[in-house]
């Protein structure tokens, strides 16, 4: 082991500008799929923003008790889809229209009865926020004899639904490209150190050397290549969120465990990269 990580720094040393390319290669090549990530990440929180906006009206039929509604809420509440239920009577309604109605705030001053109904206001949990599950809890409160109507934005939730079947089919086609491309790129950058090293590899092959004890050397060296990538491809991509969030808009940046994964795939694409190389190399020798 002590003499593979010798063998894998001194490669670093014999060739440090085709090493310094390798890693720079690497770390490009992340940096377009973290650049990506920074997008998709963004994307879903604007998304999971738009479905916190997800909400259930079940609106009260006139004269209905409040301690009607108070019972109603512990069961509704009960409901495994159910984040919580809130009752609103005409008079809190009221008061709601007239502050967020600026423009009709002075026709509903003047209005001698209250026409807004008492209604209980229903937040999912952020799991259940789909049409699906909105339109099972829409059917269960329509069940209840004092409820007059449900609302929810039926159309606005299906859109929304949507929206995150498109991201994440677009996601899911994206990342794979641009990290099959970065695959393609760490390898061919990896079987030139490997190319350059042929002859040394054929001498090793010569005096009886196995293919793991020639092999583990590059592994080594893919890894801690890509881990280096990795490594400057979430700076790079932090360095691109600073400059975003200072000159357009606000954003979010990878959790730690997201760009942990980012330095741990760079370290996995230049093992299978380095593998790659060695392995075809080697059945040519």
């Amino acid at each position: 082991m002590n003499l593979a990580l010798r063998e894998a720094f001194l490669t670093f040393k014999r060739a440090p500008l085709l090493s310094a390319l390798s890693v720079t290669t690497i770390a490009f090549s992340l940096f377009v799929i973290g650049l990506f990530g920074l997008v998709a990440v963004n994307l879903q929180q604007a998304l999971n923003q738009l479905a916190e906006r997800v909400e259930i009206v079940a609106y009260v039929l006139p004269g209905t008790p409040v301690e009607t509604s108070t019972l109603a809420i512990k069961d509704i509440e009960a409901f495994p889809e159910v984040q919580r239920a809130t009752y609103v009577s005409e008079d809190d309604a009221l008061a709601r229209a007239r502050s967020e109605l600026t423009e009709f705030r002075d026709v509903l001053r003047e209005l001698e009865r209250n026409p807004l109904p008492a209604s209980i206001e229903v937040k999912l949990k952020p799991d259940f926020r789909d049409a699906d599950h909105v339109n099972a809890v829409a059917d269960r409160l329509r069940g209840f004899g004092f409820v007059d109507d449900v609302r929810y934005g039926r159309d606005w939730v299906e859109k929304l639904d949507r929206l995150r079947q498109i991201a994440a089919a677009v996601g899911l086609a994206v990342g794979g490209a641009f990290a099959a491309v970065a695959i393609i790129i760490i390898g061919t950058t990896i079987r030139m150190a490997v190319l350059q090293r042929s002859r040394e590899i054929a001498i090793m092959r010569l005096v009886g050397a196995t293919d793991w004890f020639i092999r583990f050397p590059f592994l080594l060296q893919g890894a801690i290549k890509g881990l280096l990538g990795g490594a400057i491809a979430v700076a790079l991509s932090y360095g691109a969120y600073l400059l975003v969030t200072k000159f357009l808009l606000q954003g979010a940046f990878f959790t730690l465990q997201e760009g942990a994964a980012i330095v741990v795939f760079g370290t996995l694409i230049g093992l299978l990269g380095s593998a790659s190389s060695v392995g075809r190399h080697l059945r040519r020798v």
